[in-house]
């Protein structure tokens, strides 16, 4: 369980949904429907939602393509966390935002896979938060021409990773969406 004293909430974290972050990104629809079903779900539920929003030179903040796709849309009563690190905690009040909800355990879904993602699993763990990977509500762009892997492969191998991936006093899981649990089953 979570190492974080007086935290039992869980949230569902959505990463970088943007306009060019997943355009073009493997398996994008079925990505994003994944990750809008969820956002349903645990609004239904009562889970807070929090969102995250990359930006860079490349990608200015209020641009059209830092805006979050049509199909993902944030709440104006829901969080949106700005930051310009692949680690959503780095330099963000990413960690306030959940400690004044009370969020011990995060259930995360976004893009990309081998950046933002990898980065933001990390944070979390190492900052003591049990961490679930939803494993098809990630999603990446083709960067082979930079000498990576297929995005596929990326997919693949970051759902296989964080699977193995732990640490002590805390919890990590890769699920696909239709196993993600917000509440702790009684």
């Amino acid at each position: 369980m979570t190492t974080l004293a007086d935290r039992p909430a869980t949230a569902l974290l959505v990463v970088d949904v943007q306009q060019d972050v997943v355009e073009g990104a493997q398996d994008r629809d079925a990505v994003v429907a994944n990750i809008a079903g969820l956002v349903d779900r645990a609004r239904a539920e009562d889970v807070p939602v929090v969102f995250v929003a990359h930006a860079d030179e490349g990608m200015p903040r209020d641009s059209e393509p830092w805006q979050y796709v049509p199909e993902v849309q944030r709440r104006d009563a829901e969080p949106l966390v700005h930051k310009s690190w692949g680690d959503s905690f780095e330099d963000t009040d990413l960690e306030d935002v959940l400690a004044a909800r009370g969020v011990g355990r995060l259930v995360v879904t976004g893009a990309a896979s081998d950046a933002c993602i990898r980065s933001t699993l990390h944070g979390a763990l190492a900052r003591g938060y049990d961490v679930t990977l939803v494993a098809d509500a990630h999603t990446t762009q083709d960067t082979t021409g930079w000498g990576n892997i297929a995005p596929a492969d990326i997919i693949t191998f970051t759902n296989l990773y964080w699977a193995h991936t732990g640490a002590p006093g805390r919890t990590t899981a890769v699920v696909p969406t239709t196993e993600v649990a917000f509440h702790a089953e009684s």
